[in-house]
């Protein structure tokens, strides 16, 4: 569910799209992402850190692309948004005793101090061919195609990212839970 809501200002961005044009799908993206920021607030009684950045490079990079009205900073954002959660993810390496990942997933899952570190690594690579991705698709194909690859290829690639992490970590579900139900039955 959280990443259906995650997805809301992108999907709402390609309908938009399709109905008019990139100038007003980037006015309803950067109030869409308002409204998912400040409404997980108010859902949650707190800030989404990832919401709060993207929120910031949303309206930096779509009241650009308003103002000057060249579709170039629209274009940029995803790109901006995946390198800039990579260089937290390889920073988080150095800093503090946990990395992102970590502190994220932490909670709910049990890993060997070097899992954490290959998934930690992992979505930083993922985040950098991402962004990379974008600007191959934003920069030789036109506008419509890339308001596509948007959504279906990035949403697309994320979830199969997902899957294959899952079947990463698997194994170590596995022997937890293998663990829990030995310590269970004594």
């Amino acid at each position: 569910m959280k990443m259906l809501f995650d997805f809301f200002p992108v999907a709402l961005f390609f309908i938009v799209y399709k109905m008019f044009d990139i100038y007003v799908a980037t006015a309803v993206l950067i109030a869409a992402s308002a409204v998912q920021t400040f409404g997980h607030r108010i859902i949650k009684g707190r800030f989404e850190n990832t919401h709060l950045i993207t929120l910031v490079l949303v309206a930096l990079f779509g009241g650009l692309t308003l103002v000057l009205q060249d579709e170039l900073f629209i274009k940029w954002k995803p790109t901006a948004i995946n390198w800039l959660f990579a260089i937290i993810l390889i920073g988080s390496q150095f800093i503090g005793e946990k990395s992102v990942i970590e502190r994220m997933m932490g909670a709910n899952i049990t890993l060997p101090a070097t899992v954490w570190i290959k998934l930690n690594l992992a979505w930083a690579i993922f985040f950098i061919m991402m962004g990379t991705l974008n600007l191959y698709v934003a920069f030789s194909f036109d506008t419509d195609t890339w308001v596509n690859f948007k959504l279906f290829g990035l949403m697309g690639l994320t979830f199969v990212f997902i899957i294959a992490q899952s079947f990463f970590l698997m194994p170590y579900l596995k022997e937890a839970e293998a663990s829990n139900h030995d310590s269970a039955s004594k």
